[in-house]
């Protein structure tokens, strides 16, 4: 793919000095950016200066630390799709991002990250503030860029945000030197990029489309198993299609959740680690098991000679890295989920009839729903998350932490559109939440933004209260207070003979009070009458508000397959 355009200097009189950093600015508006995350400091103080003369032309989100600015692109990119931007300084600025960067990777988020780097001149002499960006970055990231000319910046940033949105998405890391966006730009820079190396396939192989759709004629036991490559592709509509079309039952990932809607007659729930007794057997029984853009990640497998251990593997992907790298694969689709299933349904292949099958699959989810004890006088998190569910509609943009919250949020607030899910899946990062629901909020500002987190985890990025505290941003922050980290202590439960070694939060900060040092409404919730005497009008309003729920201690995420255990091991399934 060649893309051909030029970057013209600013002549204009308010926008001089003419630098680096201005080119960086108008490759930022060419890219149609209206949104920033970041912080300063003095290795980009050229960028901001760059951007405080450009007006108003970006809306610039001042997080108070380097991981809530990343976090917050994370939740802006998962909603609109867009690259998220992010500008962080040098040194401690660029490694405080670096686990946000590692989530993305994991996540296959597009975020193109402008670190300011020490000037060229002193690049390995350990100046202040120096860090070796490219380095610690290369195993985390899509691509890297260390920038070495002011006449390369365009083309760079051109390259940056297409490498980014392109095929699989990811982050790309551009490291500006302090030299090169200060300098001089003295002359029109060509932005021209021809990447003969990334050329990403996304039509599928027709001979392997035939395989797929002779297996898909012959099988009796089909399952769709979808992850997060179903939203990345826009697919959702040609999948609803494509399983109505054929009598096939369906499974998302974690990450994949919205992607095919939760109330769908033929939708089984969540697979995996913590998913439905329905789906487990669905994929522990199948004889073909149709996978769409999802990676087999051991969360979802379980143990890999009890995974799918009958079935024909077809594996439909964009990433050729991943087909056949945990499961055996079949059939390998290298492709675009979407246009694998616009070209599946144009065949219009004839299938077998499995309603045998369906029904055999609706009697497991009839007798081994998902299932919780409902004390009157406590609240329970399984609860909590169907009653934020029906005050929001099923409609808010959730963000979660990891842990048993995140759990609970998917197999309990029904997902029946894309991007409504926002959750970090991969890497698994507590503090990921909160900010996440900032950028998810400014990337669809006419859906709810509601962040279920842990008392634990909110206490990592709790900072970014001063956002809200600034913007007014109506986010709701849902914190799922069991004075635990939860998961580490269901396991020490479960597989630690119940040895809590600093898994119990016996001390913490008075929330309310907290967040109302930041001007922010805070509510203290103990039962379930007040919660259902105050959630529905405060998840409707348009201020930010912060509820501190308190939950039962002891209560698991059920089902669980344990370590090492296969799909049709799960514990904690209660037949009705």
């Amino acid at each position: 793919m060649k893309v051909e355009a030029k970057m013209a200097m600013n002549t204009d009189s308010h926008s001089k000095p003419n630098t680096g950093a201005d080119l960086l600015v108008k490759a930022l508006i060419q890219e149609k950016v209206d949104t920033l995350f970041g912080y300063p400091g003095g290795a980009v103080l050229p960028i901001y200066d760059a951007i405080y003369r450009a007006g108003d032309g970006f809306e610039h989100i001042l997080t108070r630390h380097e991981q809530g600015a990343i976090h917050a692109a994370e939740g802006y990119a998962r909603v609109s799709g867009k690259p998220g931007v992010v500008i962080a300084t040098s040194g401690p600025g660029a490694t405080n991002l670096i686990t946000g960067i590692a989530d993305a990777m994991m996540d296959s988020l597009p975020l193109v990250i402008f670190t300011g780097q020490v000037a060229s001149n002193v690049i390995g002499t350990d100046a202040f503030q120096e860090a070796d960006v490219m380095g610690i970055t290369t195993p985390i990231t899509k691509h890297n860029y260390q920038v070495q000319s002011i006449s390369d910046l365009p083309r760079i940033v051109r390259e940056a945000f297409h490498i980014a949105s392109t095929g699989r998405p990811g982050p790309v890391v551009v490291d500006i030197p302090k030299n090169i966006s200060s300098g001089p730009a003295e002359e029109e820079y060509e932005s021209t990029f021809y990447l003969p190396g990334y050329q990403p396939n996304l039509k599928p192989n027709p001979l392997q489309v035939k395989k797929l759709e002779d297996a898909l004629a012959k099988a009796k036991k089909p399952v769709l198993l979808t992850g997060a490559g179903i939203i990345h592709g826009n697919a959702s509509e040609e999948l609803k299609e494509f399983a109505h079309h054929h009598g096939i039952p369906v499974t998302n990932t974690l990450l994949g959740l919205g992607g095919y809607p939760g109330n769908d007659e033929l939708f089984l729930g969540m697979a995996g680690m913590h998913g439905t007794y329905a789906a487990n057997m669905a994929l522990y029984e199948c004889d073909l098991l149709i996978n769409i853009g999802s990676r087999f990640d051991d969360r979802l497998t379980g143990k890999l000679e009890h995974f799918a251990p009958n079935a024909t593997v077809a594996h439909v992907d964009i990433d050729p890295a991943e087909i056949g790298k945990n499961i055996t694969t079949h059939i390998p689709i290298v492709a675009d989920s979407k246009e694998a299933l616009k070209v599946l349904q144009k065949h219009d292949v004839e299938s077998t009839n499995h309603g045998d099958w369906l029904r055999h699959l609706q009697e497991y989810k009839q007798e081994y729903p998902l299932w919780y004890n409902n004390p009157d006088e406590k609240m329970v998190p399984q609860w909590l998350m169907e009653k934020v569910h029906e005050a929001t509609n099923g409609d808010a943009v959730v963000t979660t932490d990891v842990g048993q919250h995140q759990m609970w949020a998917a197999q309990y607030y029904t997902f029946n559109e894309p991007n409504r899910w926002v959750t970090s899946g991969g890497l698994g990062t507590m503090g990921f939440g909160f900010p996440a629901a900032i950028g998810a909020y400014l990337a669809n500002p006419e859906k709810a933004s509601v962040a279920v987190v842990g008392d634990g985890g909110f206490q990592m990025t709790m900072q970014e209260l001063s956002i809200l505290q600034e913007k007014r941003y109506p986010v709701k922050v849902v914190i799922v207070n069991n004075e635990a980290l939860g998961m580490v202590r269901q396991w020490q439960e479960k597989f630690y003979e119940e040895r809590y070694s600093e898994s119990l939060l016996h001390t913490q900060p008075d929330f309310v009070k907290l967040s109302e040092s930041y001007n922010v409404n805070a509510l203290k919730i103990e039962s379930q009458q007040h919660l259902e005497e105050v959630l529905p009008e405060l998840m409707q309003n348009d201020e930010p508000v912060v509820l501190d729920c308190r939950v039962l201690q002891q209560e698991n995420v059920y089902p669980m397959i344990a370590p090492g255990k296969g799909l049709h091991e799960m514990i904690g399934v209660k037949p009705t």
